[in-house]
């Protein structure tokens, strides 16, 4: 594996343009932005960074699901063992992995930004379409780094990561940037995902496009997530109101039915994939009696609590392999990796609106959204709580059962300030149990190779 720390990144896409785009393909960067069709393969190349097996396509999620208590690391591949025991190292691929490619996202989205206002033959529609895209996907590539690599305001962390806004087109200071504060990287977040909202269509031209790519709702739907981080429930509250009043996102009824089909009622934002370019989070939770390599299982701990209602559909939603004697998630169980991912789910929009409800003192209102999504589910509705804290802690529950396996666990742990408290002692099948002790160990390390390159860089407090 060849690394491209951020400076190397930022010079080989100074020039900037991207080609056709091809499934599977590296995004290529040697064709200016010069017209409309240009325009559209970047915005082609800067999705398909999303959908990276380095990014969304497989290791976000692993990365936050084995660093809390729903899954664990049990076969050969020792970067994710790393992360399940809390021994996370600053030269750690799968987490170099990440942040390299989240950075490839910023690059391509600053040069669309850079170029397209430029374009004479496009309509100010098309222009503001792809720009949106780009503030979008920028926001959202940013918002998982500071997240990952910088911690939440109040709970961990003061410096957030360098933020680039510009291409840059030749070696000089600008290619070594710094960090930034904590709070102005979630700045940035917000002012990007608010410029996206005044940018977007309300909806594309077909409904698989209008999910899985960027339109307002989409943007609407992720502030309503960034807001619970930055605590301010008002905002939260009246984001979710936006994108649950749009009759467009619903609840499926049948939950397993999100996964087996495509593109359903319930998916805000789905990245695609398909024979010729397939996802890769199947093969490391299947077992290889069935054709996957099974690196990567549910805590035992995790799948009693997901089966312990019979009533619940979700704890239906896991297979077995006898050889470690493990469970494992059939989330993502289609023949070829075909699986889409979802980054916004409805659900997930309810949920964050409960959470915020319950924080202003809306109990019956938080308690309603709460039980629409354990409804579905067929789980029995709470109705005997009172007081902000017993409801906000069903809703963390509930947050950890409905989204399992999507990329949400330790992040929502950390944010919550329940990650020191519920990882103790935490059970593993082919080791000790492990603690996470270390506060500072609730933050990823930046990865060796820019910190080598780049004397600007401060490492993370646990790493040096």
């Amino acid at each position: 594996m060849v690394y491209l720390g951020l400076a190397g990144l930022l010079i080989s896409g100074s020039a900037c343009d991207v080609l056709e785009h091809e499934p599977q393909a590296e995004v290529s960067e040697d064709m200016a932005i010069s017209n409309l069709k240009g325009a559209q393969a970047a915005l082609a190349g800067m999705y398909d960074q999303l959908q990276s097996g380095e990014y969304y396509g497989r290791n976000f999620q692993i990365m936050s699901d084995v660093s809390s208590d729903q899954a664990q690391s049990i076969g050969s591949w020792d970067f994710y063992r790393e992360m399940d025991t809390y021994l996370l190292d600053k030269g750690n691929i799968e987490n170099g992995n990440l942040w390299t490619r989240a950075y490839r996202a910023v690059n391509i989205a600053n040069n669309i930004l850079d170029q397209v206002p430029k374009l004479t033959e496009v309509t100010e529609d098309q222009k503001n379409s792809i720009l949106g895209q780009a503030y979008f996907v920028r926001a959202l590539a940013y918002f998982d780094l500071t997240r990952m690599y910088g911690g939440v305001p109040g709970v961990v962390g003061t410096l957030g990561v360098p933020i680039v806004t510009t291409p840059s087109r030749k070696v000089d200071a600008s290619i070594f940037p710094s960090r930034a504060t904590l709070q102005a990287s979630y700045d940035h977040v917000e002012s990007d995902l608010l410029k996206s909202l005044e940018l977007l269509p309300e909806a594309h031209a077909s409904d698989v496009l209008t999910r899985s790519q960027a339109v307002k709702s989409t943007s609407r739907a992720l502030l309503s997530r960034f807001y619970l981080y930055v605590n301010k429930p008002e905002r939260v509250i009246e984001f979710a109101n936006q994108v649950i009043a749009n009759p467009r996102y619903m609840l499926v009824s049948n939950f397993p039915n999100i996964y087996a089909s495509k593109f359903t009622s319930e998916s805000v934002f789905e990245l695609n994939f398909n024979n010729a370019d397939p996802s890769g989070i199947r093969t490391w939770y299947f077992p290889s009696t069935l054709g996957g390599r099974g690196d990567i299982a549910a805590h035992t701990g995790f799948y009693e609590k997901a089966t312990a209602d019979p009533k619940d559909i979700r704890g239906t939603m896991f297979g077995y392999n006898p050889g470690p004697k493990v469970y494992y998630p059939t989330k993502y169980q289609k023949a070829g990796n075909i699986d889409n991912i979802h980054i916004i789910r409805i659900a997930e929009v309810y949920l964050n609106r409960a959470e915020a409800r319950a924080k202003t003192g809306d109990i019956p209102g938080a308690l309603s959204d709460l039980n629409m999504v354990r409804s579905r589910a067929g789980a029995t509705p709470i109705t005997n709580l009172s007081g902000s804290q017993a409801v906000l802690e069903a809703i963390w529950n509930e947050r950890n059962l409905e989204l399992a396996f999507e990329g949400h666990s330790f992040f929502d742990l950390v944010r919550t300030g329940q990650a020191l408290k519920s990882l103790v002692a935490v059970s593993r099948t082919n080791g000790p149990p492990v603690t996470l002790q270390d506060r500072n160990r609730q933050v990823f390390p930046i990865p060796t190779f820019d910190i080598d390159a780049n004397p600007n860089l401060v490492q993370n407090e646990a790493y040096k």
